[in-house]
């Protein structure tokens, strides 16, 4: 069984399930999650991260739904087999899914394009 090094907040918005499921989903696509590693059963994740079992099953079948992960009965939850090009669609997608995240909390912030172009350019820059 792989050892998975989960971070949980209890604040912020972002519910504990897909948290789970993002620290997953970045494991695999880096490759520190390789195809066909067993995963923590759906019990001793949630006994390790202290949480219910119900959310753990729930970012187990979110990650399922998104073809990263599948599970035998009886057997357990496994890291799914990915090909190179659907493994860089999804960093790809990933990463947007990020940037328009920044995008809208820029719009809610009233930023114009122009400082938001400025900021990314100053991320990017490393500054």
């Amino acid at each position: 069984m792989v050892c998975i090094d989960i971070i949980l907040t209890n604040s912020g918005e972002v519910p504990i399930y897909q948290q789970i499921v993002d620290q997953i989903k970045v494991a695999i696509l880096r490759g520190e999650l390789r195809a066909d590693q067993p995963l923590p059963s759906i019990r001793v994740l949630a006994k390790e991260l202290q949480i219910s079992v119900i959310t753990t099953k729930r970012a187990y079948e979110e990650l399922e739904k998104d073809g990263l992960i599948y599970t035998l009965p009886g057997k357990g939850s496994f890291v799914a087999e990915r090909d190179h090009h659907d493994l860089e669609e999804s960093k790809k997608r990933v990463v947007e899914e990020k940037v328009r995240e920044a995008v809208e909390a820029a719009k809610t912030m009233g930023l114009t394009k122009s400082e938001l172009s400025k900021i990314f350019k100053s991320v990017l820059e490393g500054e």
